[in-house]
């Protein structure tokens, strides 16, 4: 429509436009109608604001498509009549804020055929009607300039909220071990949930076992021969720690392997403890960050206003799940 325009002098040469428009296979209504149009503002530019701003309040959040970004604009602007999510969408590829994943999960531990498995608890029933009654663990590799990071991982079904985090240079079983009693510590309550994992000679170790047994948490396991991306209420329990990977580095063109060990540590703590805890909107839990969910929850058993819950959460927020305690143990 520009081309025709730039040639007819805007429609000002008449006896060009039927050529133009027969060339470039477009009406001449259609052409009229981009002349008449063309100077107003696009009926969507509120919302393509309110997206970019979405995008702004974090980096992390240009990973998000077009049903996470529906979620968010629902969640943050509940009362600006949202349309639907095909229009969110069309309004993303427009503004060019589209987001694909390119990356898969791909596991990194290993079965030990030899050793003693424990019983599959959940049956791939991932469903948890409050927190700490049923939660998942993985470990992930991130490859550093330095060498290589290990990234143990445990979350709460009920609410995806990242509630045990250790990282060390190894993946043996003293890894998931730490990770375990620094849940523990910081959550009395994860005591007496049953922690899922695959079936991996870290999960299935003496030490390991001996930790679950000290915080009194019940170990599952995947059934023989399963796969731990069957975890379809969770977005499969490895895709929760490797998301973490794509998030930061693959959809945004960075390696990991440009920094130190140390500093990933201090990446992946800020985006589990603070970004994917309390800010990333989670599809699977009804496309809202998992604090949001868990204030909720407290906020039904309490029978406290959710303004009354926003006061007492609101300054906890970027320090919630005793992350002082958590930190100490992670970069002692």
């Amino acid at each position: 429509m520009k081309f025709i325009a730039l040639k007819t002098c805007d429609g000002g040469a008449k006896g060009r436009i039927s050529f133009c428009c027969k060339a470039l296979k477009v009406t001449r209504q259609g052409f009229h109608e981009y002349l008449k149009n063309r100077n107003k503002p696009w009926k969507h530019e509120e919302l393509a604001a309110k997206m970019m701003e979405i995008l702004s309040e974090d980096e992390c959040n240009d990973t998000y498509g077009r049903e996470r970004m529906h979620k968010a604009l629902l969640l943050k602007y509940p009362d600006s009549g949202i349309p639907s999510e095909t229009t969110v969408y069309r309004v993303m590829t427009a503004i060019g804020i589209t987001h694909r994943p390119n990356r898969k999960p791909n596991g990194i531990t290993k079965a030990d055929r030899e050793a003693r498995k424990s019983d599959d608890l959940l049956k791939r029933d991932f469903k948890a009607d409050k927190p700490f009654s049923k939660c998942v663990t993985d470990i992930t590799e991130v490859k550093a300039k330095n060498g290589k990071l290990y990234v143990s991982a445990i979350f709460d079904c009920y609410d995806l909220t990242a509630i045990g985090l250790s990282m060390d240079d190894n993946m043996r079983a003293e890894l998931c071990a730490a990770t375990v009693e620094n849940t523990a510590s910081a959550y009395p309550e994860f005591c007496g949930a049953v922690l899922h994992s695959d079936r991996g000679s870290q999960y299935t170790s003496a030490s390991y076992r001996a930790m679950l047994n000290e915080c009194g948490v019940k170990q599952s396991m995947n059934s023989a021969g399963g796969r731990c991306h069957d975890n379809a209420r969770c977005e499969s329990i490895r895709g929760l720690v490797t998301r973490m990977k794509n998030e930061l580095f693959y959809s945004r063109g960075r390696r990991s392997t440009d920094y130190t060990t140390e500093q990933l540590k201090t990446m992946i703590w800020r985006y589990y403890m603070s970004y994917w805890n309390n800010r990333r909107i989670c599809s699977s839990i009804g496309g809202m960050p998992p604090a949001e969910k868990r204030r909720r929850y407290y906020s039904d058993k309490t029978g406290k206003s959710a303004a009354a819950m926003e006061q007492i959460s609101t300054p906890l927020r970027y320090m919630d799940f005793y992350s002082i305690a958590l930190l100490l143990k992670i970069f002692e």
